[in-house]
């Protein structure tokens, strides 16, 4: 078997500095922007209300200046889904980005119940604890319902929101509440697969040529946590998200939904109805991108969001 240290020496490459919680796996990662990303990985203990010790918490934080702006990732994902668009807002803002409870490199404690209430109190006492000032709260796809589900709880909490192909309009589907062993287990196992996660990225793109191996490489790192499968299939059997519909009237805070024009996981209507919904809001629709604008089109989605935020300051 060749090293990795050999390899590395041969095809003149620096290698990058793992820390402990991450998969060895990562040193395989081979674009600029994975990489970066996976050398600013941080890890902090933080105590809540939902276990007796402190969770092991994974986050990013570059930049400075600014409101702080918080970035969310979407279903079964980690911070390397803001590897293209996190270094663009840290050039004019303090940026973080944070793995959810469940999800990405975040410690997953056998004793925690997964759903979206358990999220939303881990995410509110990393806040309080970490940043402990407003920030624009971004979220991308089961993100975005996460975070109106954190704002509508914490307004105090969020100065801006920007919602980015955003769950959290309709109900997802309720098959997950009814699945038994060993059908959860074997739903969730699916989702390991290298075809179906490859499968998944291309029905997310519409530039087929950005599902590269490292990408693909990047949305599958952290199925390699302890806990992952038990973890995804408790919050899959508590329902997930549901609908916010009659709840988005009372997001007072301005916001920027941001939509791929060529969206084909959940459709472009649904841009549109948050827009009616959501009385200080306004819609850009992202061109040339399915998804995953912030993936797809990172510098066309950093600009509209550095823009959003400094309109939204100066009013």
């Amino acid at each position: 078997m060749v090293h990795i240290a050999y390899v590395l020496f041969i095809f003149n490459l620096t290698p990058i500095m793992l820390q402990n919680f991450l998969p060895p796996e990562i040193a395989e990662l081979t674009e600029s922007t994975s990489i970066a990303l996976a050398e600013s990985i941080e890890q902090t203990r933080l105590p809540t209300s939902l276990s007796k010790q402190p969770i092991a918490t994974t986050y990013v934080h570059q930049g400075s200046g600014g409101t702080p702006i918080l970035l969310l990732h979407g279903f079964d994902s980690s911070v390397f889904e803001f590897r293209r668009l996190l270094p663009l807002l840290a050039a004019e803002n303090e940026t973080w980005a944070v793995d959810l409870l469940g999800f990405g490199f975040t410690e997953r404690l056998a004793e925690i119940a997964f759903s979206p209430a358990a999220i939303k109190t881990h995410l509110y006492y990393f806040w309080k604890t970490v940043i402990a000032q407003p920030v624009i709260l971004v979220g991308a796809s089961m993100g975005g319902a996460a975070a109106i589900d954190f704002v509508l709880d914490y307004p105090e909490s969020v100065q801006q929101l920007v919602l980015i192909d955003s769950a959290g309009y309709r109900a997802g589907a309720a098959m997950g509440k009814f699945l038994f062993w060993p059908f959860d287990a074997l739903a969730v196992e699916f989702l390991r697969i290298t075809k179906v996660r490859e499968q998944i990225s291309k029905a997310a793109y519409v530039n087929q040529n950005l599902v590269t191996p490292d990408a693909t490489l990047c949305a599958a790192l952290h199925l390699k946590c302890p806990g992952w499968h038990q973890a995804l299939k408790a919050f899959t059997k508590s329902g997930g998200y549901g609908s916010f519909q009659e709840k988005l009237d009372q997001i007072q805070q301005p916001t920027l939904i941001l939509w791929g024009k060529g969206d084909q996981i959940l459709g472009t209507d649904e841009g549109y109805k948050f827009q009616e919904a959501i009385a200080s809001s306004q819609l850009i629709w992202i061109e040339d991108c399915g998804h995953v604008p912030h993936l797809e089109q990172p510098q066309a989605t950093a600009e509209h969001i550095l823009e959003f935020a400094v309109s939204a300051s100066a009013a």
